[in-house]
């Protein structure tokens, strides 16, 4: 019997809006310098997105196409060159709250813009080998690094919080030393725009007030159109990047996640949460908790975001202030816009808290009794994911339901005070159990992505079997349904998980 063909592929091709209708590239040579990517030898696909392909208009099933790999792991291809050719841009920054001078993409090239249902997204590898802005690395993301970064980028969109996407991981057997050798990997990233709070304060700091013009003129025509119509459109890009940044840091205590890093250069004009290096979700709950290893003062704990945001925010209105307005006016301008932060913050974290705890109408007091709910758990390390999962389960008639919150606390009698005054609040709810319960688990994710989990995607990786994060990144495109098979992924961590820790080289 005459075997059946399989079907040829075609060699992947992807047309991009590249050279002078891309956006970003029509600024000048000034803010960039453009180069092809180093080559990255016998690539290969680790992960993929299909909803991000979505987003550029590539199929589903674009990963499997002969090509792909090469052409996300930005090899160089005929059709760079020139006008053509990636670009690196050059932006500088606050570090630790340190001026770090000029910095720039490292170790990023933007290849251009793809056409999408959601309109123009720029595209991103991350990984691509040296740049003029490199400083003193080499260029190279690590798999281990990469993997974490694909895995939180789609985790965060599922999880409703603004944030780049990612498209592919493509792997190499290339090596590359950290504090070991590991091996090369490079993602691939979309979003609309990649520029950052250190775009702005490049320019103003070397004194190029019509360059600073210039790039709040792009950012204002191609991202906030809006913006235009204002009295003064480049205050108004300031009030929209401070609406947009307090809100982001709102989701991000909602939901017990630390970003690590926040420096002003890791800072997006669009309020979208951006380079993932040392980041993490919190696990047993502790309001000082430090994600980043390498951040030995603790300037980006969990409680200090908020307030490390203004700070950037700040930032960014020095670098704008020529466009402001004249000597103190426009100084007095960009006060006014950054004291609006508070109320965005505080009343973004307001209502998410509010919809945590099942409560649908805001009453005096809600503040506090959330405030209340942190300290037990501050006190207890009790688990900040699952605490506000199993809160679904707690009855304003009854404490029969309260068990699995109990059992997530060493002082049983602190929780049950917490919860009888819980109950009360409830009582004054016209939703019954059951409807409170729904709309809780709609808001409250069983899944996360908690650093056990991608630390055990990353091992099977190593030994090249990508399974895992394949199923990873199932399981996170759903944080908050049950997914019943999928129990051990909402689990409280193993107790070598207590082990893990990640610092700027992840």
């Amino acid at each position: 019997m005459s075997s059946i063909p399989l079907p040829v592929r075609p060699a992947f091709t992807f047309p991009l809006s590249n050279g002078a209708p891309h956006a970003f590239a029509a600024l000048g040579s000034a803010f960039f310098t453009r180069l092809p990517a180093t080559p990255l030898p016998a690539p290969y696909v680790v992960g993929f997105s299909p909803e991000t392909a979505a987003l550029i208009g590539l199929p589903a099933d674009a990963a499997m196409s002969p090509g792909f790999a090469e052409w996300f792991a930005g090899n160089p291809t005929r059709e760079w060159s020139g006008d053509t050719l990636p670009l690196a841009s050059v932006y500088s920054g606050h570090q630790f709250g340190v001026w770090a001078g000029q910095l720039g993409d490292g170790r990023a090239l933007l290849l251009g813009e793809a056409e999408g249902p959601a309109g123009r997204q720029e595209i991103q590898l991350k990984g691509a080998g040296l740049t003029p802005y490199s400083r003193m690395g080499d260029g190279r993301a690590v798999l281990r690094s990469s993997i974490r970064e694909f895995l939180c980028s789609e985790a965060m969109h599922h999880l409703g919080i603004p944030t780049t996407r990612a498209l592919s991981i493509v792997g190499s057997d290339a090596p590359v030393r950290r504090e070991e050798i590991e091996t090369a990997a490079v993602v691939a990233r979309v979003a609309p725009s990649f520029v950052r709070f250190g775009h702005f304060e490049h320019w103003f700091s070397n004194d190029q007030p019509d360059r600073v013009r210039e790039l709040a003129d792009h950012v204002i025509d191609r991202l906030y159109p809006g913006c235009r119509k204002a009295v003064n459109p480049y205050l108004a890009l300031l009030a929209v990047a401070v609406e947009r940044t307090a809100l982001m840091v709102a989701h991000w205590q909602a939901v017990g996640f630390c970003h690590g890093v926040m420096n002003t250069d890791n800072m997006s004009i669009l309020g979208l949460t951006i380079d993932y290096g040392p980041f993490g979700f919190l696990d047993g709950f502790d309001a000082n908790h430090i994600c980043n290893h390498s951040d030995n003062r603790g300037r980006y704990s969990y409680k200090n975001q908020p307030q490390v945001a203004y700070w950037n925010l700040f930032c960014l209105a020095q670098a704008l202030l020529p466009l402001l307005g004249e000597g103190e006016a426009g100084v007095e301008a960009a006060q006014g816009i950054l004291e609006t932060y508070r109320g965005h913050f505080a009343g973004g974290l307001d209502r998410l808290l509010r919809a945590k705890l099942g409560l649908v109408e805001p009453r005096e007091g809600d503040d506090g009794l959330a405030n209340r709910l942190f300290e037990v758990m501050h006190a207890n390390r009790a688990d900040f994911t699952l605490t506000f999962r199993n809160l679904a389960a707690v009855s304003r008639h009854d404490a029969r339901g309260d068990s699995p919150v109990r059992d997530l606390f060493l002082d049983r009698a602190a929780i049950d005070v917490w919860l009888a005054e819980y109950r009360t609040r409830l009582e004054s709810e016209s939703r019954d159990d059951a409807d409170r319960a729904i709309a809780m688990n709609r808001v409250n994710p069983r899944f996360i992505l908690r650093n056990h989990l991608a630390e055990t995607a990353i091992r099977q990786a190593n030994e090249k079997d990508f399974s895992e994060v394949e199923r990873l990144l199932d399981v996170l495109r759903h944080p908050f349904d049950e997914q019943p098979g999928r129990e051990a992924y909402a689990a409280l961590p193993p107790s070598w998980a207590s082990s893990l820790e990640v610092s700027c080289s992840s």
